[in-house]
């Protein structure tokens, strides 16, 4: 099936033979969907700390921070903002002039609001020798969404979405890069320096890096702080193959093999050469401007507490179960693991062996938000490989639909995940884990696409907030939906939150 000049392209990435081989035996047999036992919610997976704990925990961290641990900020920041216009896109190319669908008409009402409004009106003049009052007035609006979408423009509908202007201030309108690094310095900040790492993909690399140059020095003095700015690209080796429909390998028009990247969950790859003792994940939409940031600085602060106190505990048990724990301190210890971390052993064995098992790996602490019917993934109690049942963050493709307890699960579940993550990933003696280590290969999923109008079926990597991180220690906390202002679409951006 595979060629020489197959091999010898599968080599150049990075990959090997039996990972191919493994792949294509993947789109036959399928993943199997999950077993679960039930929606986490309030007091059942989830946990809900009132203003006296929230207290408690934002000053657990700051002692934290305090100590001079390394603290990073780890930002998914690959993606393109193409998705955000897909609506302006249909409009340039549309067969009428003017705005006709609810979104065109409230997009042009608008159009003063949006903090690119000054950077589109100088494209405006410099192209078309008229401001956006004037084009609009003459009834020339696509020459006002094509300025904003192409490269002879702004050039939106290709810049990734880390580069787009988002918010308005007194000196100027800053991107969600730039917010980042002041949320960055606001609650991520140990030794008077912030460190903030994001992943870009190649073609955009030099624009992040131009950007941060120019940028980073400002926020910097404003804080009082040093920023420690790295960046990563999703490793050529986590590329996935395609394969045609018959599940054959799909090829270029010049007869190469097509690799696609592996989504998401390629970038446990990236995290696992951050050098950090906690390390904070958000996604790079997910910011709001500095009126709106004490909210979201609290609760940040407050997840990061609880991680770092159930951490602790965690590491006490561990040295405990080293030496020659007596009964009683095994129970303990059980009892830690059953009703803090919500792990139930199900018909597990629980000695010192399943413990120091459930405890010698990393831990994370994630933010969920009741559920108002955004899309996104939710918060579960899952069976595991190893029979046990603990909470897992799971997406909608991991979920039988022909399974009628299971759909009403999913659609009546209490909150959803908008990934608000702060990860723990060194163990007790102070050694990084070997993060893979802790991926379940079986939580994968196939997804249907297209190139050069063929079909082809697509191979997703186990998501990094899913099945990346099965085999960690999950704690879910109830946070505010103030905390999730997603910008899925330019019209997002008109929303309350992003003025």
């Amino acid at each position: 099936m595979l060629s020489q000049q197959d091999l010898q392209q599968i080599a150049q990435k990075g990959i090997t033979q039996e990972q191919i081989e493994n792949q294509l035996n993947e789109f036959i047999t399928g993943f199997p969907f999950l077993k679960l036992e039930t929606a986490a919610g309030i007091g059942h997976g989830i946990i809900a700390p009132n203003a006296e704990k929230r207290k408690q925990y934002e000053a657990i961290w700051k002692a934290y921070k305090a100590e001079g641990k390394k603290i990073v900020k780890f930002v998914p920041a690959s993606g393109a903002a193409s998705r955000m216009f897909k609506n302006m896109f249909a409009f340039v190319d549309a067969d009428y002039t003017i705005p006709t669908t609810d979104f065109e008409k409230d997009y042009f009402a608008s159009i003063e609001k949006f903090a690119f409004y000054e950077a589109l009106d100088a494209v405006c003049q410099k192209n078309e020798g008229k401001d956006i009052k004037s084009l609009i007035a003459d009834g020339n609006y696509k020459a006002v969404a094509a300025n904003m979408l192409r490269t002879e423009g702004l050039n939106y509908g290709q810049l990734p979405k880390g580069l787009l202007l988002f918010h308005k201030y007194a000196d100027g309108a800053r991107t969600p890069m730039e917010e980042h690094l002041v949320e960055g310095a606001l609650y991520a900040a140990s030794n008077g320096e912030a460190h903030v790492h994001f992943t870009v993909s190649h073609e955009h690399m030099a624009l992040f890096k131009s950007k941060v140059t120019e940028k980073a020095d400002s926020y910097a003095k404003k804080y009082g702080i040093q920023y420690d700015i790295t960046f990563s690209e999703q490793k050529p080796s986590t590329d996935t193959i395609a394969a045609n429909p018959d599940n054959t390998p799909f090829r270029n028009d010049d007869g190469s093999l097509l690799f696609r990247p592996g989504g998401h969950g390629a970038l446990i790859e990236n995290l696992n050469e951050i050098d950090g003792d906690i390390i904070f994940i958000k996604n790079i939409d997910n910011v709001v401007p500095d009126r709106l940031k004490p909210e979201i600085v609290e609760w940040k602060q407050v997840i990061a507490g609880i991680l770092v106190s159930l951490q602790k505990q965690a590491f006490e048990y561990l040295r405990i179960l080293d030496g020659n724990p007596t009964d009683e301190q095994v129970g303990q210890i059980a009892k830690f693991v059953e009703e803090e971390l919500c792990i139930d052993a199900k018909g597990n064995k629980v000695d010192v062996d399943y413990l120091r098992k459930k405890l010698n790996r990393p831990m994370r602490v994630c933010g969920v938000v009741k559920n108002v019917g955004e899309p996104g993934g939710g918060p579960f109690l899952t069976y595991n490989q190893d029979g046990t049942v603990s909470p897992q963050i799971l997406e909608s493709s991991q979920i039988d639909t022909k399974n009628k307890e299971y759909m009403k699960m999913f659609s009546n579940g209490t909150h959803f995940n908008p990934v608000d993550l702060v990860c723990a990933v060194k163990d007790y003696q102070g050694k990084p884990f070997n993060l893979p280590d802790f991926v379940d290969k079986t939580t994968g999923f196939i997804s249907s696409k297209s190139k050069a109008g063929k079909e082809l079926k697509a191979l997703e990597l186990p998501g990094l907030w899913n099945g990346a991180m099965s085999d960690w220690s999950t704690i879910f906390v109830e946070v505010p939906l103030g905390t999730f202002n997603p910008v899925k679409t330019v019209n997002d951006l008109l929303r309350e939150q992003h003025q």
